[in-house]
């Protein structure tokens, strides 16, 4: 039985997390055991929505108690600081999207990770998505991609991080189609709260985000290639966790993942090049991994 710690409460993912694998049932071999929360009522309410058996106050006494952990905290900044004593430890570690809030520190994480030989892994659960892989197929071939366009929710003042807090699925998915040549963009700010955002790649592609604050938008992609044009909307599969939750459990059990230090570190790169267009009164800026 793979034993799984998540240090972080307040964030919904870890009660849907659990309940993947301890209400559902859904992962064979895999169970949440213990988590740790940023206070005791959302650490004692996660634990009964998820079932999950046992409460930590300190976070780093689910070392010897696990065997993987799960970061989940909602604001970026906290996500590798928290993960640094199971790296020491030499714990394979799933860190919640965005893996980190600035790109020069997901590099020493990284690399120490390599160093110390544990698997780490991050994504978002979009791209994990049957509807997202079947367009991604499509895509892949209409030629040489021109240009990109993406539009999901996302509130670029979100009190934890930002266009961090929920630009990472777009730009997740936006990088898993084109690439990771990306070197720069822009922020445009439009009315109330939608915006738009441009990334461009030095393969010649352009990509287009918007950025809806308002109402409930549907994550939707267009692409057009050399040899044709693919849209469609990006819908959730039945249980929208569970991909990732599998993906997460392999890495655990196997010490493999498929994800890369460019699948970790591209779209934190991204975001933080936008941030800065958005700090410097939305200018274009350069950016690269």
């Amino acid at each position: 039985m793979i034993r799984v710690g998540i240090v972080g409460a307040e964030n919904s993912h870890t009660v849907a997390i659990a309940k993947v694998l301890n209400v559902t049932k859904r992962v064979p071999g895999a169970r949440v055991t213990h988590v740790w929360g940023e206070t005791s009522a959302y650490a004692h309410a996660a634990a009964d929505a998820g079932h999950i058996p046992n409460i930590v106050s300190r976070a780093e006494q689910m070392i010897g108690e696990v065997d993987g952990v799960v970061v989940d905290h909602r604001h970026p900044v906290e996500h590798l600081p928290a993960a640094k004593p199971f790296l020491e430890a030499g714990l394979p570690l799933f860190v919640d999207k965005p893996f980190c809030y600035r790109t020069t520190e997901g590099r020493r994480f990284i690399a120490r990770a390599k160093a110390l030989k544990v698997p780490v892994c991050s994504f978002s659960v979009l791209p994990k998505q049957e509807s997202f892989r079947k367009l991604r197929k499509k895509i892949f071939k209409i030629g040489a991609l021109q240009s990109v366009s993406i539009t999901g929710p996302c509130d670029i003042k979100s009190k934890w991080g930002g266009i961090f807090f929920y630009g990472i699925h777009q730009i997740d998915m936006l990088l898993r189609i084109i690439g990771y040549d990306f070197c720069g963009g822009t922020v445009t700010k439009g009315r109330k709260n939608n915006h738009t955002a441009t990334v461009l790649f030095r393969s010649g592609a352009v990509a287009t985000l918007n950025l809806i604050g308002g109402g409930s938008p549907e994550f939707h992609l267009s692409a057009i290639g050399e040899k044709g044009r693919v849209d469609g909307v990006v819908s959730f599969d039945d249980s929208m966790y569970l991909s990732g939750v599998k993906d997460f459990v392999r890495m655990f059990k196997t010490g493999k993942t498929e994800e890369t230090r460019e699948t970790i570190l591209g779209p934190v790169s991204v975001l933080e090049g936008l941030e800065k267009s958005i700090s410097k009164s939305y200018t274009r800026v350069n950016f690269r991994l």
